[in-house]
């Protein structure tokens, strides 16, 4: 009779492996806190040896590091979609979208960065919540930014700068503040990018053209 086979001894892709790997790590820092992981408790959760850990990541802290880029591409994907789906010259519907998808997102089921921002981890949240707005502001000023500028007046300087500042600060204000409506949300987006012009709100301050 065929012996079967633990699932966590057969002879997975790499990627798949690194997948499951980056999996455990989540799951540790969600259910016992970054204090609680170890390489240890990655390798026994994943089901891998610690020479397989090893093949892909020198530490736990690179482990850790690969586990968050990989909330960061989902953030981003989530706003890519989007820039794509948005509606060129609806900047109020632009607006109306992507206010109450960032507080979803912020909000939103990665266990991850959640268990860092309520588990005294301030110093690698931050970091983390750094590189969120590091990339975001840089998509949105070669892609959204632009869109804009082509058509429309920019009325901020440091339009990378801007864009950083204002997806930190929305990252920790949401965060502290739930139960603020997306509504709320766009208005600091309008004011701060100061295109408040281009909504219902303030009719009076619509540019003209």
């Amino acid at each position: 009779m065929a012996v079967e086979t633990s699932r966590h001894h057969e002879r997975l892709p790499h990627d798949e492996r690194r997948g499951e790997i980056l999996a455990a790590v989540r799951a540790i820092c969600s259910e016992r806190g970054l204090s609680r992981l170890s390489i240890s408790a990655v390798t026994e959760r994943a089901g891998c040896t610690r020479s397989l850990f090893y093949h892909y990541f020198p530490t736990k802290e690179d482990a850790l590091e690969a586990a968050l880029d990989e909330s960061i591409d989902r953030f981003l994907e989530q706003l890519e979609a989007w820039n794509g789906a948005r509606e060129l010259g609806d900047i109020e519907g632009a607006l109306d979208s992507v206010s109450a998808m960032l507080k979803d997102m912020i909000l939103g089921d990665d266990d991850l960065p959640r268990s860092l921002a309520s588990g005294g981890n301030a110093s690698i949240y931050t970091a983390f919540v750094n590189r969120v707005a590091d990339r975001c502001a840089r998509y949105l000023c070669e892609t959204t930014a632009t869109d804009f500028a082509a058509h429309h007046e920019v009325r901020i300087d440091h339009v990378y700068e801007t864009f950083y500042v204002l997806i930190c600060g929305l990252i920790m204000f949401v965060r502290t503040h739930p139960d603020a409506p997306a509504s709320t949300v766009k208005d600091i987006i309008a004011s701060t990018l100061h295109i408040e012009g281009y909504t219902d709100k303030y009719p009076e301050r619509r540019p003209t053209r």
